[in-house]
């Protein structure tokens, strides 16, 4: 017997059968629970000239008048589609359907409903992950599932069934191996307008001025210098057009010619203080080499010589390299046999723009990080003077405590001295204690802390120093 609908499943049910009215659902849930209620026979998805529709079929007509599935209808058999959306299913015996919508049908089917297509990897893994909202984790614990789940995400990104709206990302977490289905960026769907490119160059940009000079620029063959020219040219007007700085790099070229990325860049461009680098590439052609007597021979004598696999040409397919800051979109464009690259400038365009704005952020985030962290040290540093303060006066008052304690026990001791001078006779040995017991008592009376003036001490102001025992890993010296 079927699983009854969950409350998604039956609200997009009511839905589909009202007739799909826009403005209803946002984003692009619904589709997703609607290949669900199809895979289920209860509703009929098309998509004709890029328009996508929903329709009932008999058996969601039946599930929405009686909220079950129809009786004997075996889990994921597709029934037809019910004419304008609404025609309702013929009730079994001993069951009767609505007035209303009640309509006599022709004969009972003889031949057996279709078989239901099994659900593909990749409908399970959406349709799993709309139903945990956007995130799901797994932890098999065998692990050897879990290792099959990259292979996975991989194809279903290949598979063309995620939304366009939508994106999956998957990686290795703490708890397993982590899928999220998210929005795609605005950035991404943005309509980019195209670049023009001219077919001559009249007035070219200041920079490829500088590339022309030179008598191979950028180590281009000729049959693709002019191109080349007039692609950068496009470029770089339109990065100017929206108020970013270029400048002159070098018209030469790293060595391996087939394979200079990392070469110094032919020129840069700033946008908001994010510098982009650009290398202009020439590909290569690869073919089989055909070895030569000479080589033939000198690996026969010679155990040491390499006859190389491959001959290398220039070909008229260029490629643009971008390096610096943070990638979004790629890092590099190149000719293909349905996009050439002036089809491609407008996205090139766009990503140093994106890495400007994120270089941008992350400068205004780490300002604010900055700010916070010296606020904190701030708080930190009056925290620990006020620390240091009470350490200070505690240390003061033990101090007095100690002082008082041994006044408390030299007053016991000059008693005792008072009462040892008194039992000596008239003379020069009973006139030497007495002096001796006056000073003592002197000393006595100044060394008692109750006998000054009792008043909150003085704390001086702190050395660095002294401050970084109550710094709690602080510098005194500054937040670092």
């Amino acid at each position: 017997m079927p699983q009854p609908l969950n409350d998604r499943q039956q609200e997009v049910l009511r839905w589909v059968g009202r007739g799909c009215p826009a403005g209803v659902r946002e984003g692009t849930g619904h589709k997703l629970s609607c290949q669900a209620l199809q895979s289920r026979g209860l509703v009929k998805i098309s998509k004709r000239q890029g328009k996508w529709s929903a329709v009932l079929t008999d058996a969601g007509q039946y599930y929405l008048n009686h909220d079950a599935h129809l009786p004997d209808q075996p889990h994921g058999r597709s029934v037809s589609p019910s004419r304008g959306g609404a025609q309702p299913f013929a009730a079994p015996s001993g069951q009767q359907l609505n007035a209303e919508t009640a309509t006599p049908l022709p004969a009972q089917r003889t031949s057996p409903l279709p078989r239901k297509r099994a659900k593909t990897v990749t409908e399970q893994l959406l349709e799993e992950l709309t139903e945990a909202g956007g995130r799901i984790v797994k932890r098999e614990a065998s692990g050897r599932e879990t290792e099959k789940w990259p292979i996975r995400v991989a194809a279903a990104r290949r598979s063309g069934k995620i939304p366009e709206t939508k994106e999956l990302h998957a990686g290795w977490c703490n708890d397993g191996y982590e899928i999220r289905l998210v929005d795609t960026p605005a950035w991404r769907l943005a309509v980019l307008p195209p670049v023009p490119v001219p077919i001559r160059l009249s007035t070219p940009h200041p920079v490829v001025k500088a590339l022309q000079a030179h008598a191979q620029p950028m180590a281009l063959t000729k049959a693709v210098q002019g191109r080349a020219f007039r692609l950068v040219h496009a470029l770089l007007a339109a990065t100017q057009q929206l108020g970013y700085a270029s400048v002159f790099g070098t018209a030469e070229t790293a060595a391996a010619p087939h394979r200079r990325q990392h070469g110094p860049p032919h020129f840069t461009i700033t946008a908001q203080s994010q510098k982009c680098d650009f290398l202009i590439l020439q590909e290569q052609d690869r073919a089989d080499h055909i070895p030569t007597k000479k080589e033939l021979a000198d690996a026969a004598k010679h155990s040491w010589v390499r006859i190389p696999r491959y001959d290398h040409s220039p070909s008229e397919r260029l490629r643009i390299c971008v390096s610096g800051g943070l990638q979004h979109r790629a890092g590099e464009w190149a000719d293909t046999a349905t996009r050439p690259l002036e089809d491609q400038l407008a996205e090139i365009v766009q990503e140093v723009g994106l890495r400007g704005e994120a270089a941008e952020r992350k400068r205004l985030a780490d300002l604010e990080t900055a700010r916070q962290k010296r606020l904190q040290w701030e708080t930190a540093m009056q925290r620990a003077k006020i620390d240091y303060a009470e350490a200070a006066r505690a240390q003061q008052l033990a101090s007095q405590e100690e002082a008082w304690r041994r006044a408390a026990g030299l007053a016991e001791y000059i008693t005792a001295l008072r009462l040892h001078a008194e039992a000596l006779p008239d003379g020069p040995e009973r006139d030497g204690a007495e002096a001796w017991i006056a000073w003592a008592d002197g000393h006595v009376q100044r060394l008692n802390p109750l006998n000054g003036t009792l008043r909150l001490p003085d704390v001086p102001e702190p050395r660095a120093d002294e401050l970084q025992p109550f710094l709690r890993g602080w510098s005194a010296y500054g937040p670092g």
